[in-house]
C-alpha cells in the first residue's frame, strides 16, 4: 500500500501535511477536536458531528477495529478524519472488521500522519473552523478559494438533514415521543430499557400530531448545527411543554428549551467534545464527569438565563462556566448539555433518565387525580 500526500487546510491559512492510502477528493467541514481516547466508532456515527471534519487526539486510532453493534446511526456522520496513526491490524474479539476499510467503504476519508497535538492546539487558540481534506503537497489558490466559499456551521440547520422521514417504535411501557433532531441509537435504547415505549418523530413533527399520539413524556433529542436556525422546532417544544408534558432534552434538545422559553444560544470558540468534562451540579454539589458533543451553548450563568427567568440553572461546566442543565421552575421540564447515555464515555449522568420516568409517573398520578373523590 503506497501512502499519498495529503493535507487539511484551515480557513486561516494554516495547513498540516500528512498522508492518505487511497485517492481522495477535497471534503469540507468544521474541523474540530474531540478528547476521547476510545468509542471512534460511536463518535464517527454520531450525527451530532454531521458536516464536521473530526480530529482524534488520541495518538492511536483503530486498534480494536469496528462491529456492527457500536454505531450511533446507521453510517458515518462525519465529513472526514484526522489522526496521528492509524491501525490497520485491529485486534478485538468484537472486531467485523478494521476503522479504515469500514471508513473507505463509506467514502469518509481519513488523513494520517498529522501532528494532531499542533493541529488541536491551533484550534485551542483560534477556534474550531472551516477546512479541507485534500490529496497533494501543499495547498493552491483555487482550494483556498473553494474552502472560503464553504458553508459556515453559524445559522446552518443540520437538524432537518440528520433526522428521520418517517415515525417509528420500540419498546413497551409510558409513552414518550422523542423527536429526531439527529438522535443516538443509545438514547432510544437506554428509555427503551428505562421501562418506555419510544416512538421517535422527524424534527418537523408538528406539535399536534404528537398530541394524537397521547404521549406521556416529551424527549428532545441532541443534533448537529446552529440551534438557532432550528426555530421551526422552537413553537413545538413550547407548546407540548407548557401542556404540562414532562419533557427531557439533550445537547441541542438542551439548547432548544433555552430557546424556546426566551434565552439565546451563541458559539463556542472551539466546542465540549471528549468523555472527560467536569460538571458541577448546583443544588447538590457535587462533580459529574461527563460525555460531551456540542459547539453552541445556552447564554447564561449560575444566576439564570437572561432572557428566561422561567429556567433555573442546575448544572455548570467547571472549564468554562457555560451552562450545562436547566429546570423549569413550575412545569415538569428540564434538559442537559452533555450526553447521559454515554456512548461512549462515564456513567455518571445515567440517573437522568430515572428521573425522566419519575417526572413522567408524576404526571400520570396529576391526569388521573379526580378532584370529586381525590380526598388526599
Amino acid at each position: 500500500m503506497t501512502d499519498r500526500p495529503a493535507f487539511v487546510l484551515l480557513e486561516d491559512g494554516a495547513w498540516f501535511s500528512g498522508t492518505t492510502a487511497r485517492p481522495i477528493e477535497p471534503v469540507f467541514g468544521e474541523v474540530v477536536f474531540t478528547t476521547n481516547l476510545t468509542g471512534y466508532q460511536e463518535t464517527f456515527t454520531d450525527p451530532s458531528y454531521l458536516g464536521q471534519i473530526v480530529v482524534m487526539t488520541a495518538p492511536m486510532i483503530g486498534n480494536y477495529g469496528v462491529n456492527v453493534e457500536d454505531m450511533e446511526s446507521a453510517r458515518p456522520q462525519v465529513t472526514g478524519v484526522v489522526v496521528r496513526e492509524l491501525s490497520r491490524h485491529p485486534s478485538n474479539w468484537r472486531a467485523t472488521g478494521s476503522l479504515d476499510e469500514w471508513l473507505a467503504e463509506a467514502a469518509v476519508p481519513v488523513i494520517e500522519g498529522i501532528d494532531t497535538r499542533r493541529l488541536t492546539r491551533h484550534l485551542r487558540a483560534r477556534g474550531a473552523m472551516r477546512g479541507v481534506i485534500a490529496e497533494g503537497r501543499q495547498p493552491g489558490d483555487e482550494l483556498t478559494a473553494r474552502l472560503l466559499a464553504s458553508p459556515s456551521m453559524d445559522g446552518l440547520d443540520l437538524a432537518s438533514r440528520a433526522t428521520i422521514r418517517e415515525p417509528y417504535s420500540e419498546g413497551r411501557g409510558p409513552h414518550v415521543v422523542a423527536y429526531d433532531y439527529g438522535i443516538k441509537r443509545n438514547i432510544v435504547r437506554m428509555l427503551v430499557q428505562a421501562g418506555c415505549r419510544v416512538t421517535v418523530v422527524p424534527a418537523e413533527f408538528p406539535s399536534a400530531m404528537v398530541r394524537r399520539l397521547n404521549p406521556d413524556g416529551l424527549f428532545l433529542s441532541n443534533g448537529p448545527g446552529d440551534p438557532v436556525a432550528v426555530e421551526y422546532a422552537l413553537a413545538n417544544v413550547r407548546e407540548l411543554a407548557e401542556g404540562g408534558l414532562p419533557t427531557f432534552g439533550i445537547c441541542l434538545g438542551h439548547q432548544l428549551v433555552g430557546l424556546a422559553f426566551g434565552g439565546a444560544t451563541a458559539k463556542l470558540s472551539y466546542g465540549h467534545r471528549g468523555g472527560n468534562h467536569p460538571v458541577r451540579d448546583v443544588r447538590a454539589g457535587h462533580v459529574l464527569i461527563t460525555t460531551q458533543n456540542h459547539g453552541f451553548a445556552v447564554v447564561g450563568d449560575v444566576d439564570g438565563v437572561p432572557g428566561a427567568p422561567a429556567l433555573e440553572v442546575t448544572h455548570l461546566n467547571l472549564n468554562d462556566g457555560t451552562i450545562e442543565g436547566v429546570r423549569h421552575r413550575e412545569l415538569p421540564l428540564f434538559a442537559v448539555q452533555y450526553h447521559p447515555e454515554a456512548a461512549p464515555g462515564p456513567h455518571d449522568a445515567f440517573p437522568h433518565f430515572a428521573e425522566f420516568m419519575a417526572s413522567i409517573g408524576r404526571g400520570a398520578l396529576a391526569a388521573n387525580a379526580n378532584p370529586l373523590t381525590d380526598n388526599t
